[in-house]
């Protein structure tokens, strides 16, 4: 999958199933190692060797793990992974150059609301924020 996603950003469409997952074809295969897996939430699977499962619940089933989603409560991932929806564009990409790396605390608290670009936002909308040093969903 790294190798894939070095050459280019890879677009895919995903739809709840199940009450426990939002999965979709990736439009290529990749190699499976697939093992009798107990998915919890904020796995991300790989199922049948072309399909992307990322899981806001749990499912036992034979299943490849590529990766976790971590630092959200079971609720919040339900919310970021749009549960119970269908047609959700995902795009996988490993351009992490406006990620965050480091939070630091002055001190204060001001209740100001940051993109995960870092900017400060006047009117949060919709998203993933920072407020007084913490990830917050919209």
């Amino acid at each position: 999958m790294v190798e894939k996603l070095q050459q280019a950003p890879v677009s895919i469409t995903l739809n709840s199933s199940g009450g426990f997952e939002i999965w979709g074809p990736l439009g290529f295969s990749l190699p499976e190692n697939d093992q009798q897996t107990t998915a919890q939430p904020g796995d991300v699977i790989l199922y049948n060797g072309s399909n992307l499962c990322l899981f806001y619940g749990t499912n036992s089933w034979s299943y490849t793990r590529l990766g976790k989603i971590d630092g959200l409560s079971e609720s919040e991932l339900r919310t970021f992974l749009k549960a119970g929806e269908s047609n959700i564009g995902v795009v996988l990409s490993l351009d992490n150059s406006a990620a965050i790396k480091e939070v630091k605390s002055n001190g204060s608290e001001d209740g100001t609301y940051y993109s995960v670009n870092g900017q400060r936002v006047q009117n949060p909308t919709h998203g993933i924020y920072f407020k007084n040093h913490k990830k917050v969903i919209l």
